[in-house]
């Protein structure tokens, strides 16, 4: 910068810059329509540069979203439009499959942000929020959700970079266009007004910023936040020898071709302050739609994996992947093509950052937890409401066991390494509008990979279904257990059954299962893996998880090879001498 900047002004500006998503965050909250962002949160808030770089991102925005997808929407659009054609009060949306990568529900919206220049307005950055539109159409109510479309445009219908509004003014053809597109015309385009408040509302608090401070004070701030954001991440990476590590792990299978599993390897090469990560040898582009292009996929996985390895505690912003290298050949199926199959884009991520810190593991052994559930474990119910006599969808996911750690036990249940501050819709809210009843939520006993530190546990879903409806099913990793680390056991995988009215049992995961009365659906999350060897776990810590029902007498005892008495307590004398005899 040509002018000395006071430290302290530009530490302001940098705080209020982090500080805005959380704001618009929050009244995205208490504004959308649909459950699925106003309750569960699925979508993220940020700002972005003219070139697409991350400035700053509410808190709670989901992971996948904020590694790479705000950015990238905005240099599709400024490449299509051209900086100058994008105009104060415009607002822009993308959901393209070919530049985002990600599933079709993932909508990016976005307005500049200007300041009055010497030529007239000149845009300086630009105001994000990406919210996950409920239902978009294609052949499977909630577009998403189907596990055997073949080619992206069964899946929905595609925004590239197109205007909702120009300087101000409503283009009432696209929103006509939306809310034709839709199954859930009223709750969507309430998401819609929710997200433009978003948008206008975010862009005049920053444009106050830049009004107050100049120009040049608020571009320095950014630079700072890059830079600091930069030293400490190649600070970090420095700590480990130079080297390639690798790892691999699998899916179950892409939706079509149920006995072929989804190999997943990967290679990662540190050299000094630098990490590159390479993807060339995982799956090629699959037939179902288990694949994500480029950027939803393997730059979005890595970048992940980045944060949650060298500065997990700090606001992300484009200097956390300076560092950072991706190399992936197109074709895979975390580069799938643009007219691939995406619906499933999310689905794998956990499973692929998963293996990335499994590789990043051998080179940094203190800092990386055994495996967790690695899968959104999405159920949807859909149907006619009885209640209501009108379609209802409701979509939700799993909370499993997180791995362990060097200096604790595994975390959870939790949802998975790629979602932020997700929460579940409240069980009366569920039972009020949808034809089931949620009878148990529970702890899942003997879900935890046993270790001196054990994984964290996963959880019981059982309903009873109230009326006819139909379950949509995209459960993984079901045969690639979550691993444990340095002695520590695997987890236990996923599992779902549903039980028939006649007391069949038919265990299920992928695809669109019917439903009748009084049947009952069992959904069960995998548990995170162990860290280290069990038999060095603590006799208190192996008690309290008893007491707690995290595991059973059984399992301590075949794990552990402790005694057990009546009351949860280990009869030390006798554990010692058990031992003593292997």
């Amino acid at each position: 910068m040509s002018t000395t900047l006071d430290p302290i002004t530009l530490e302001i500006i940098k705080h209020e810059l982090i500080s805005i998503p959380n704001q618009i965050d929050k009244n995205i909250t208490r504004t959308a329509f649909s459950p699925l962002i106003n309750e569960y949160k699925d979508y993220a808030v940020g700002i972005v540069d003219v070139e697409g770089k991350l400035i700053s991102q509410s808190r709670g925005s989901l992971a996948i979203f904020v590694a790479n997808a705000l950015g990238t929407a905005v240099k599709d659009g400024v490449d299509i439009h051209g900086l100058d054609n994008i105009l104060p009060g415009d607002v822009i949306i993308s959901n393209h499959a070919g530049t985002l990568g990600q599933h079709l529900n993932n909508v990016v919206m976005y307005t500049p942000i200007c300041r009055d220049g010497d030529h007239g307005p000149e845009t300086v950055a630009f105001f994000c929020v990406l919210m996950h539109w409920m239902d978009i159409g294609g052949i499977m109510v909630g577009s998403c959700t189907s596990t055997t479309t073949t080619e992206i445009f069964q899946e929905g219908i595609q925004f590239r970079s197109v205007k909702l509004f120009h300087q101000g003014v409503r283009n009432n053809d696209m929103f006509r266009m939306i809310e034709y597109n839709t199954r859930f015309p009223e709750a969507l385009l309430g998401d819609v007004e929710s997200q433009i408040a978003g948008c206008f509302l975010g862009r005049d608090i920053v444009s106050e910023i830049i009004l107050k401070y100049g120009l040049a004070s608020f571009d320095a701030a950014i630079h700072l936040m890059w830079e600091q954001a930069d030293q400490r991440t190649r600070l970090a990476i420095r700590s480990a020898k130079n080297g390639v590590y690798t790892a691999s792990s699998f899916l179950d299978n892409d939706g079509i071709y149920l006995d072929k599993t989804v190999p997943i390897e990967i290679e990662v090469i540190i050299d000094g302050d630098s990490i590159t990560m390479d993807f060339s040898n995982v799956s090629e582009q699959l037939p179902g739609p288990l694949n994500a292009g480029r950027n939803g996929g393997a730059i979005a996985a890595a970048r992940i994996a980045m944060k949650f390895m060298f500065s997990p505690n700090d606001p992300v912003n484009d200097g956390d992947f300076r560092a950072l290298k991706v190399i992936i050949p197109e074709g895979k199926f975390l580069s799938a093509k643009p007219t691939a199959a995406i619906g499933g884009s999310g689905n794998m991520i956990p499973t692929v950052v998963d293996t990335i810190l499994k590789a990043l593991g051998q080179a940094y052994p203190e800092r990386v937890a055994a495996a967790h559930h690695g899968t959104y474990g999405v159920h949807a119910f859909h149907g006619i409401s009885p209640v209501t006599e009108s379609s209802f969808f409701h979509l939700d996911t799993c909370v499993g066991g997180w791995g362990a750690t060097q200096n604790m036990d595994g975390y959870g249940p939790s949802r998975s390494n790629v979602h932020g501050d997700t929460s579940d819709v409240p069980v009366e809210m569920q039972e009020a509008f949808h034809p089931y009843r949620l009878q148990a939520y529970e702890i899942r006993t003997d879900s935890a990979g046993a270790g001196h530190l054990r994984g964290g546990v996963g959880a019981i879903k059982r309903y009873l279904i109230t009326a006819p409806c139909q379950l949509n099913l995209k459960i993984d990793r079901t045969k690639c257990p979550p691993w444990g680390l340095h002695g520590g056991l695997d987890g236990q995988t996923a599992d779902v059954e549903i039980i028939r009215t006649d007391g069949t049992v038919e265990r299920v995961f992928k695809g669109n299962h019917h439903l009748r009365v009084n049947d009952r659906v069992v959904i069960k999350s995998g548990g995170g893996g162990g860290f280290g060897d069990p038999f060095k776990r603590e006799f208190e810590k192996i008690e309290h998880d008893l007491q707690n029902g995290y595991i059973s007498i059984d399992q301590a005892q075949a794990t552990y090879q402790v005694v057990v008495g009546a009351s949860f307590d280990i009869d030390r004398a006798k554990t010692q001498l058990l031992r003593s005899r292997l």
